[in-house]
């Protein structure tokens, strides 16, 4: 693979949340960063699947610890893409990535499941030797699921859905045993920051079906996950303290102001992630997403996202006792389309949705460390060299 000159990078689809405010009200526009949004796009290209080819398996002791968001940069990716993705993510010494799951994919009916995608890419994490981290869209920033037909588009908080999930997740890890952390709720405070009347309501059904879970599978770690640079920018961290519930908290960070440009020097962006700390009060935590943008429609340099690297191992290293986990996103860039393709468009604000939306998306599908045209940007030797030095220490 040839090295990439210096210069602005393409885009892609994926982080999760995207903020909006006005004097009168902060809202949201709804994308699943690596949630829903990956999801789908993941079960779309899966689906049509009819064979499968030997993977190479790397010869590299994988770190558990230290993942990466795994997707090839075209919208529909052949099967033998996908394989080299994984493939050449597992080479760097990574031993974590993510799933994001889609209820409706895998149980389309009652008690019958459709494991014909999330085989295919759990076998592929499988034969890297890569840990899993599965996000179970309960909530997905500001919205709810999507469920299944058969649950409701809608449902409660309540016992009968938290039976519900609960057996579905049973099911799920009884099949997958390298799924050792679970996420049932994405940017919980974006969501609940709309509904606060609902945050008891939400507790109850955490704590029941973490009861249900751990019972029958003790190894397995469930926590929520939240929107570090959400909290920050709404100064929101009481949230967490209100649903920090589980084994670990979980976190994404996205470099981000409001309107999602990236006003922050890299080691400022850095100084954020004490906030995790802080905000868990004592309960350790784990990274799902963090990046950093190079298109310069966001402010985004390939410099300095190699300076936000260093400065984030660095943290990481500093801290790795008080870490579940940290997962980089994303190994590729997307094209800008099929990020903003993916946004929701109809939530209005005062900044101008234009604004906003072109932000997000050249944001979202320049996270990569490897452009579009499969050329590595600096960053990809140095989370390399960041990988091989925690593991030689």
């Amino acid at each position: 693979m040839k090295k990439k000159d210096s210069g602005a990078a393409t885009n892609e689809s994926g982080n999760k949340e995207k903020k909006i405010g006005n004097k009168s009200k902060k809202k949201t526009i709804g994308i699943a960063v690596g949630a829903a949004a990956v999801a789908i796009a993941v079960a779309v290209f899966f689906i049509a699947f009819q064979s499968q080819q030997q993977i190479t398996q790397t010869q590299i002791t994988p770190n558990p610890k230290l993942g990466l968001v795994i997707m090839p940069p075209t919208e529909r990716p052949t099967l033998a893409e996908i394989h080299n993705a994984y493939s050449q993510a597992a080479s760097t010494g990574i031993g974590r990535s993510n799933v994001y799951m889609l209820w409706p994919i895998v149980e389309p009916q009652e008690g019958k499941f459709n494991w014909q995608t999330y085989d295919i890419l759990m076998g592929l994490n499988r034969e890297q030797h890569l840990n899993v981290t599965l996000y179970f869209s309960i909530i997905n920033n500001e919205q709810l699921g999507p469920f299944p037909q058969w649950v409701g588009k809608q449902p409660s908080f309540d016992e009968t859905l938290a039976n519900e999930t609960a057996s579905a997740l049973d099911t799920i890890l009884s099949r997958y045993y390298i799924v050792d952390y679970v996420v049932i709720g994405g940017d919980l405070n974006i969501y609940f920051r709309d509904h606060p009347n609902d945050i008891p309501k939400y507790a109850d059904f955490f704590d029941s079906v973490y009861a249900k879970l751990k019972a029958k599978h003790p190894s397995v770690k469930f926590g929520n996950w939240f929107s570090l640079n959400d909290l920050i920018n709404h100064y929101d961290g009481d949230m967490v303290k209100k649903l920090d519930q589980g084994d670990f908290v979980a976190y994404s960070y996205s470099p981000v102001d409001l309107v999602f440009y990236q006003t922050k020097s890299p080691d400022k962006a850095a100084a954020d992630l004490n906030q995790m700390l802080n905000y868990s009060d004592g309960k350790n935590i784990g990274l799902m997403e963090i990046g950093w943008a190079t298109d310069k429609a966001v402010n985004g340099t390939e410099d300095n996202q190699v300076k936000f690297m260093r400065d984030a191992f660095d943290f990481y290293k500093k801290n790795e006792s008080k870490f579940e986990f940290m997962t980089w996103y994303r190994q590729y860039d997307r094209p800008f389309d099929t990020c903003y393709n993916g946004l929701n468009t109809n939530v209005q604000t005062g900044f101008g949705n234009n604004i906003l939306l072109n932000n997000t998306a050249a944001y979202l599908c320049s996270t990569g460390l490897i452009d579009v045209n499969n050329m590595t940007k600096p960053a990809w030797d140095e989370f390399q060299n960041q990988i091989k030095s925690i593991s030689n220490q």
